[in-house]
C-alpha cells in the first residue's frame, strides 16, 4: 500500500502511457511527508513560543528577516534581499524586495517588518520569546514598502541573526491580547514554505505547501507532523512504513535500524546540549524569591561538588552510547568559533568532591546523607521527562553518584506540560533541561541574564537556570556590542567560562543528532550544514522545505517528460492486442551514513 498510497495509483500511471484511449486520470493521493513528534507543542503564537517543537513549527509558517544558508549558515536572504549598515554601526538598512507573498495573496512589504518589532518593542507579551533580540532596538521605521531602518542604541552583533519570526502586519493588527491568542487558525496566513491547515493539540499538527513561496513551493503536497509518546514507539512506524522521518533517538535505537531495507540514517554534530539545571536561588528580575528550591545550592561550593561527582564521560560512553560529545558551555562544538574549552576543566573527583563538603560545613549523619547549617538533609528532587529515556537513565546515574557523597536524590519523571510548570515556578532542586542553539551565540547566552528572569512571581521568563551574575551581565553587554569576530569570541569564551565556574547548571553533552528516514518514500533531505548536517531541528526549513519525494527524484531525472517514476522499473512486453507494463518498486541506493 505504500507506494500507491504516497504517489498515487502506478497502475493509472502507466495506463496514461499505454494506452492514448484511456480515460483522463484519477486525481492522484497528495504526496505527504509523515514526521514523528515527541515533545509537545507549548505555543504556536511565535511571540510565545520557547520549545524546540514550536520554534521549529514556527519557521515552516514565517520566514525571519534573514535567514542561515543551509550550507555554512551564513546569513542570506529572508524577508529582506539586501542590507547596509550605517559607518557608526547604529543604523541599518534592509530592503524588501518587491513580489514576495503572504499564503493568501497579499504582498509581504516592509510594514510587515516595522509592524513585528514594534510590537515586540511595546507589548510585553510580544516580547516574551524572542524579546532578548529587540532589547537594544532604539527605533523602527518604515519609510516605504520597500525600506525598513533599525536604528540601535549601541552596535549590535546580531543584527544579520534576528531570529524573529516575521508575522503579517494584515492579520496581527486584528489579534487583542497576545498572550491569549493561539495562532491556530487554519488556513494560516504563511510566508514560509508551509500553510498549517490542521491541528489538535498533542495528535498532529498538518500543513499544505505554500503555494505562494517566494523559493518555489516545496515539492510534494502536505507534512505532517504526528505525536507519538515515545521515541520508541515512532521508531516502531518508521520500520513498519507508518513515518518517513523520525530524530531524536536514543543509541539503541539508532543502531537498531542499521541495516534495514527502505531506511536511511543519519548521524550528525549536533546543536543541542542536554543539562542539569540546580536551582541555585530562583527568584524575579528585582530578586524576589519564588519556588522551594533547597537552600543548600544556593552555595556554590555545593553545586561545585555535586558538578564534581558526576563523570560526564560515563554518561556519554552508557546514557548516549558514544554519540555525543561532552559538554562544556551552552555552545556545542558545531560552532567551533565560539566553543568553550575550560581554562582548567572540571575533573571527575568524588573524594575531592567529599572532602570540599566536608570543609564546607555540610557534615554526613547517621544515615550517610549530609545535612547543612540550617539542620536540612541535602535531600534533593531531580525532575525530568516522562518522554525522555535519556532523563530516566541519566536520572538513576546522577542518583547514584550523589548517593557517593551524601546527598540523597529523588528522581522524579513527569509529562513535558507539567515540567515546565515546575521549572517556571522554581518547583524544583535539579531538572532535566536542554536548548539548541544558533550560529549567532547571543540568545542562548541572554538566557542566562538577570533580564532574562520573570516579571513576577505568576509570569514566566526565558530563562531555566535563573542565573544572575553581575560579571556575566556585564560580559553579555560587550559581546553584544562587539562587531571584531576575534574580540567578540573572546568575550563569549568568557562568559561561559563564568556559567562553568559558577554552575547554575551542568552542561552533560552535546547530543550528535540520531536520525533516520524512509529512502522508499523520500529521496533525498537537505542537511544543514552541508556536510555532516542535521535534517530536523535545523536553524532553518531547508530539511523539510527541500525534501524530495521518490516520484520527484525520478520526474528529474527522466528528462522533460518527467513520466518515470524514480524507483519504478518499467518492462515492456508485447501482448496479442496491446501492451502490458508492469512495474516494480526499487529501493534508494543511497548507503547509511555513519
Amino acid at each position: 500500500m505504500g507506494i500507491l498510497r504516497r504517489l498515487g495509483s502506478v497502475v493509472g500511471a502507466v495506463g496514461l502511457v499505454a494506452s492514448p484511449l484511456a480515460p483522463a486520470a484519477q486525481a492522484q493521493q497528495p504526496v505527504t511527508l509523515r514526521v514523528a513528534i515527541i515533545q509537545q507543542v507549548d505555543s504556536l503564537n511565535p511571540f510565545l513560543a520557547t520549545y524546540q517543537a514550536s520554534t521549529e513549527v514556527g519557521r515552516l509558517m514565517y520566514d525571519y528577516l534573514t535567514a542561515y544558508d543551509a550550507k555554512d549558515q551564513r546569513p542570506v536572504e529572508g524577508v529582506a534581499k539586501s542590507w547596509e549598515k550605517s559607518a557608526d554601526n547604529l543604523t541599518w538598512t534592509f530592503t524588501v524586495p518587491d513580489g514576495k507573498k503572504w499564503s493568501d495573496g497579499q504582498p509581504i512589504t516592509a510594514k510587515d517588518v516595522g509592524f513585528t518589532y514594534n510590537l515586540m518593542m511595546t507589548d510585553k507579551d510580544a516580547a516574551t520569546a524572542n524579546g532578548s533580540f529587540v532589547a537594544n532596538f532604539e527605533s523602527v521605521t518604515v519609510p516605504d514598502d520597500r525600506t525598513v531602518v533599525i536604528k540601535t542604541k549601541v552596535p549590535q552583533a546580531s543584527m544579520l541573526a534576528l531570529d524573529v519570526p516575521i508575522v503579517p502586519e494584515h492579520v496581527w493588527k486584528g489579534v487583542g491580547k497576545i498572550a491569549d491568542y493561539k495562532n491556530d487558525v487554519t488556513p494560516s496566513v504563511s510566508s514560509g514554505p508551509f500553510v498549517l491547515s490542521e491541528y489538535r493539540a498533542n495528535e498532529f499538527i498538518k500543513f499544505k505547501a505554500n503555494k505562494e513561496y517566494w523559493r518555489g513551493a516545496p515539492k510534494y503536497d502536505e507534512l505532517h507532523f504526528i505525536y507519538y509518546k515515545t521515541v520508541d514507539a515512532a521508531v516502531q512506524a518508521l520500520d513498519k512504513g507508518e513515518l518517513d522521518l523520525v530524530n531524536r533517538m536514543g543509541p539503541a535505537q539508532f543502531d537498531s535500524l542499521k541495516g534495514k531495507s527502505g531506511i536511511t540514517l543519519n548521524k550528525a554534530q549536533g546543536r543541542r546540549f542536554n543539562e542539569l539545571v540546580l536551582n541555585s536561588g530562583a527568584a524575579t528580575k528585582t530578586g524576589e524569591p519564588i519556588g522551594d528550591g533547597h537552600p543548600a545550592l544556593k552555595d556554590v561550593k555545593v553545586r561545585q561538588a555535586i558538578a564534581k561527582a558526576i563523570d560526564q564521560d560515563a554518561i556519554i560512553a552508557r546514557v548516549n552510547g558514544g554519540y555525543a560529545e561532552r559538554g562544556t558551555g551552552p555552545i556545542p562544538p558545531v560552532f567551533p568559533d565560539y566553543h568553550l574549552t575550560p581554562e582548567k576543566v572540571r575533573p571527575f573527583d568524588p573524594a575531592a568532591a567529599n572532602t570540599e563538603l566536608d570543609q564546607a560545613g555540610y557534615p554526613k549523619g547517621s544515615d550517610g546523607i549530609r545535612v547543612g547549617a540550617d539542620g536540612k538533609p541535602l535531600k534533593l528532587r531531580l525532575v525530568g521527562h516522562t518522554s525522555r529515556a535519556y532523563d530516566e537513565q541519566a536520572g538513576e546515574y546522577i542518583k547514584s553518584s550523589l548517593a557517593d557523597i551524601g546527598i540523597a536524590v529523588d528522581v522524579q519523571l513527569v509529562a513535558d506540560t507539567l515540567l515546565d510548570e515546575q521549572g517556571v515556578a522554581g518547583k524544583f532542586d535539579l531538572i532535566f533541561s536542554g536548548w539548541g542553539t544558533n550560529p549567532d551565540p547571543d540568545f542562548i547566552l541572554s538566557l542566562h541574564t538577570c533580564d532574562s528572569r520573570p516579571e513576577s512571581p505568576t509570569t514566566s521568563g526565558t530563562t531555566d537556570t535563573f542565573f544572575c551574575d553581575k560579571t556575566y551581565d556585564e560580559l553579555y553587554a560587550k559581546q553584544g556590542a562587539e562587531l571584531d569576530p576575534a574580540k567578540r569570541s573572546a568575550l563569549v569564551k568568557q562568559m561561559q567560562q563564568r556559567f562553568y565556574d559558577e554552575v547554575p547548571a551542568i552542561i552533560l553533552g552535546h547530543d550528535n543528532s540520531l536520525e533516520a528516514y524512509r529512502n522508499d518514500t523520500f529521496a533525498s533531505f537537505t542537511i544543514q550544514p552541508d556536510p555532516g548536517g542535521v535534517i530536523m531541528a535545523q536553524n532553518g526549513m531547508w530539511g523539510y522545505y527541500g525534501a524530495v519525494p521518490v516520484a520527484a527524484a525520478g520526474a528529474a531525472s527522466s528528462g522533460p517528460s518527467g513520466l518515470l517514476i524514480a524507483g519504478i522499473v518499467v518492462v515492456v512486453l508485447l501482448v496479442v492486442g496491446g501492451v502490458l507494463l508492469l512495474a516494480r518498486r526499487r529501493g534508494a541506493t543511497a548507503g547509511d551514513r555513519e
